[in-house]
C-alpha cells in the first residue's frame, strides 16, 4: 500500500507542474459547454425565431400576397423587407440580396395567384354543386393554368431545419387561405352570412412531455450540454496520460521503476487512481456550472431527475474506459507527436459517433450501428437515463458493464503489448 501511494504521489505531482495540461482538463470543458449552451439554448428557444429579417417581393396586387404578409407579420417570426436603400425590391435584387447573404431568405409571390387560386375553388365548388343538383356555371380555365408557386429563395448557407420550417409555415398559410376562399365560395353561391363557416382549426397539436409520478420530466438544453460535454472532457484526459506514459519511457523513468522493486500493477494503479480523481472532479465542476452558474447566464437550469449518486457512478466507470485508453494509447506510443494528435482525434471521432455533438437518431443508418461501439455514447446514454428517464441501477447496469469490459480489455492489452515488447 506504501508503494501504491507513493505511486499516486508522483503522478500528482507530475500533473500539478503541467499548469498547461490542467487548463485543458480542467478550463477547456467549463469555457465549451458554457459556449455550446449558450448557442443552442438562443437556436432552439420558443422566442429565439423572432423578427428574423426576409426579403418581400409582391408581384400580385390582388388579396392573397396580402393575406400571406398579414399572417407573416401576425406569426412575430419575420420582419417583412420591401426596399432596400429606398428602392423597391424586385425579384432580381432579391435573389441578388439573398445571394450575397444579406438576408437568409426572400419570397416571392407571382403575379395572378389569387385569380387562379379564386377560378380553381370556384370551379371545384360548382362541379360539387352540380353533381348535387345545383345548377351553377362553371368557370372557364384550362388545367394547365390552375397552378402557382411561391418562390422562396433561400442563402445557400442556410440550415435545412430552417427551411423545412418556413416551407411548413408557408404551406400551412396557404391552406389556409384555401380553405377560406372556399367557404367564401360557398357563401357566395347560397348568399349566406359571412360568419356562417367558422375557419378554426378543429384539430391541432399538443406537445406532451412522458411524467412519473405525475411529475412532468421536460428536458432542457442543460440537461443534454451538461453531461454530454461533461464525457468530452473525461476522455480528453487520454491526451496527457498518454503523453506522460511516453515520457516515462523517453526519458528512462519507466525503466528505472520496472528494475526497482516495484509492480506494474503498482505504477499502474498510481496512475488510474490520479486520473480517476481528476474525471471525478472535472464531473463535479461541470455539475456545479450547470446548477448555479448557467441561471446567473439566463441559461436553463441543469435539472437532475435522477439520483446524484449514480450519476457518479456512470462518471466514474467513463473515467475508467477513458483511463484505459490512455494507457493503450501511451503503451503503443512511442513519441508524444504520436499519442498527443492520435489521442485528440481519436477523442474527437468517439465523440462525434457517440452522440456528443449531434443526437444519434440524425445520423445515417451506418453510423447509428457504428455509435453502439462507442464507449462514449454508452455513457451518455447511461447519464440520460439517470437525468431525463430517472433510472435506477439496475437501468443502467448495461452501460456501467460495457464501460468496465472496455476498460479491463484494452488494460489486459497494454500490459501484454508491454511485456512483450519487454521480452523482445
Amino acid at each position: 500500500m506504501h508503494k501504491l501511494w507513493q505511486s499516486i504521489i508522483k503522478e500528482s505531482l507530475l500533473l500539478i507542474r503541467d499548469f498547461g495540461g490542467l487548463l485543458v482538463l480542467f478550463i477547456m470543458p467549463l469555457v465549451l459547454v458554457i459556449t455550446v449552451t449558450i448557442i443552442q439554448d438562443s437556436t432552439f428557444r420558443k422566442d429565439a425565431l423572432k423578427n428574423i429579417p426576409i426579403v418581400w417581393v409582391n408581384q400580385d396586387t390582388q388579396e392573397f400576397g396580402n393575406r400571406i404578409k398579414n399572417y407573416l407579420v401576425k406569426d412575430g417570426s419575420f420582419q417583412i423587407v420591401e426596399q432596400f436603400k429606398d428602392q423597391d425590391i424586385d425579384e432580381a435584387l432579391a435573389n441578388e440580396l439573398v445571394l450575397k447573404g444579406k438576408y437568409q431568405l426572400a419570397i416571392v409571390i407571382p403575379e395572378g395567384t389569387q385569380s387562379i387560386l379564386t377560378t380553381k375553388v370556384e370551379q371545384n365548388v360548382n362541379k360539387v354543386l352540380n353533381e348535387l343538383g345545383v345548377d351553377v356555371d362553371s368557370a372557364a380555365m384550362s388545367k394547365d393554368g390552375l397552378t402557382r408557386s411561391i418562390k422562396l429563395i433561400f442563402d445557400p448557407a442556410t440550415q435545412i431545419a430552417f427551411k423545412n420550417g418556413v416551407k411548413s409555415a408557408i404551406d400551412n398559410m396557404v391552406s389556409r387561405i384555401e380553405t377560406q376562399t372556399i367557404y367564401e365560395q360557398f357563401e357566395k353561391e347560397f348568399e349566406l352570412n359571412a360568419d356562417t363557416f367558422n375557419d378554426t382549426s378543429i384539430i391541432d397539436f399538443k406537445e406532451v412531455n412522458p411524467n412519473k409520478d405525475n411529475v412532468m420530466l421536460k428536458p432542457n438544453s442543460a440537461q443534454h450540454n451538461v453531461p454530454a460535454w461533461a464525457l468530452f472532457a473525461i476522455f480528453f484526459i487520454v491526451i496527457p496520460l498518454s503523453i506522460n506514459i511516453v515520457k516515462e519511457k523517453n526519458q528512462g523513468t519507466y525503466v528505472r521503476m520496472r528494475t526497482s522493486p516495484v509492480s506494474y500493477a503498482t505504477v499502474i494503479g498510481g496512475k488510474v487512481a490520479v486520473y480517476l480523481a481528476v474525471c471525478l472532479l472535472q464531473f463535479l465542476l461541470m455539475l456545479l456550472v450547470g446548477l448555479y452558474l448557467f441561471p446567473y447566464l439566463e441559461l436553463p437550469k441543469l435539472v437532475i431527475n435522477g439520483n446524484y449518486i449514480l450519476l457518479f457512478v456512470v462518471a466514474l466507470f467513463s473515467g475508467l474506459a477513458a483511463i484505459g485508453f490512455g494507457i493503450l494509447l501511451g503503451t503503443i506510443a512511442k513519441t508524444t507527436e504520436q499519442s498527443a494528435p492520435f489521442g485528440a482525434t481519436s477523442v474527437v471521432i468517439l465523440a462525434a459517433i457517440g452522440g456528443v455533438w449531434v443526437p444519434i437518431y440524425f445520423m445515417p443508418k451506418i453510423l447509428q450501428y457504428i455509435a453502439n461501439v462507442s464507449p462514449m455514447n454508452w455513457a451518455l446514454n447511461g447519464f440520460y437515463d439517470i437525468i431525463l428517464r430517472d433510472a435506477n441501477f439496475v437501468d443502467i447496469l448495461p452501460e456501467i458493464f460495457l464501460l468496465a469490459l472496455f476498460f479491463v480489455v484494452l488494460l489486459l492489452i497494454a500490459i501484454y503489448y508491454d511485456k512483450e515488447k519487454n521480452i523482445l
